[in-house]
């Protein structure tokens, strides 16, 4: 569960990468059904100024580094990288290693958690503009250039500022549903549908509408999962060949209809399990899986867990 949020600054923090930080968890959403979250922002030197990565914009700390030790999420928003990072802050990460806390960072900030050698052997990903940097420095990493954000368990990581709203709403979702992430992505103005293999990474997100985007036939889709789809009949929709919907389809998605039917439709199921009482049986038949059993797999692969035991983690009440 989801309770506490603590974000440590450094010097050369990016305002805007800790500001959509605050926006996910540090504001008081209980009214739209979020659960209460504390929020703390943490410093070597409480009551100092940090200076960002903007001239002349400082921002002060309330709490001392000692307000990450029990926090359930550390959250590491982007920050200049240097050679040295400050050894008081590299050593409060490290006393996480072996915790229940899970670390999160936005952009560039996973620098700092592989200067505390915790992504050492681990998935992980970073901005696509630093990946060679990134390697050189933390060879052991498993870096995946290529995706928006990798979720390995305990440490998620995300590449630039929209993809770090992107696994902020994933570790919401994650831990407090489906309900608590569109809620917040509702009161943001942004997708609530982001979402990608929880111990893997997710795709690349759909792009806003253009004259010729195929976002009419996904909408479409998105209102009819329980229906047969298949690449020719969206490509009939689309009217275009099959070979040339599903290269556009790649080119507009990032990944294959398949793939993305398959994604929607386990976020359906996410809202299912978690709103209605019906079986998993019929879960299955409204989501388009046809059976209990293809759901299972599908869910459990994409989510973790089985379908019955996220439904009890999950329903309303």
């Amino acid at each position: 569960m989801l309770r506490s949020v603590a974000v440590p600054l450094i010097e050369g923090v990016a305002p805007f990468e800790f500001g959509l930080l605050c926006e996910v968890f540090g504001i008081d959403r209980t009214s739209d059904g979020v659960p209460p979250i504390e929020f703390r922002v943490c410093g070597e030197h409480p009551g100092e100024p940090v200076p960002t990565s903007i001239p002349g914009v400082a921002l002060t700390p309330a709490l001392g580094l000692d307000a990450l030790q029990d926090a359930d999420l550390i959250a590491l928003p982007a920050a200049r990288i240097r050679d040295d990072y400050p050894p008081a802050v590299v050593r409060a990460l490290q006393e996480l290693h072996g915790t229940k806390t899970t670390a999160l960072s936005v952009c560039s900030g996973a620098f700092l958690l592989g200067a505390a050698g915790l992504l050492d052997g681990r998935h992980c990903t970073t901005h696509w503009r630093e990946t060679e940097m990134f390697r050189q420095r933390f060879p052991l990493a498993k870096l995946d250039p290529d995706v928006l954000f990798v979720d390995d368990g305990d440490i998620i990581t995300s590449a630039g500022t929209a993809a770090g709203i992107d696994a902020c709403l994933h570790l919401v979702r994650r831990e407090l549903g489906t309900k608590a992430a569109t809620a917040i992505a509702r009161r943001m103005v942004v997708a609530p549908q982001r979402d990608g293999g929880q111990r893997q990474f997710v795709e690349l997100p759909i792009p806003e509408c253009t004259g010729d985007s195929l976002e009419p036939v996904l909408e479409s889709t998105l209102k009819s999962l329980s229906a047969d789809h298949t690449v020719a009949s969206l490509a009939r929709q689309a009217n275009m060949s099959e070979r040339t919907f599903a290269r556009r389809f790649v080119a507009e998605t990032g990944t294959t209809p398949n793939k993305w039917l398959t994604m929607q439709r386990v976020l359906h199921a996410r809202k299912l399990l978690e709103e209605t009482t019906i079986g998993i049986d019929e879960v299955a038949t409204e989501c388009g899986f046809g059976t209990a059993a293809l759901l299972r797999h599908h869910f459990h692969r994409v989510v973790g867990v089985p379908p019955s035991d996220y439904r009890r983690s999950f329903a309303c009440r």
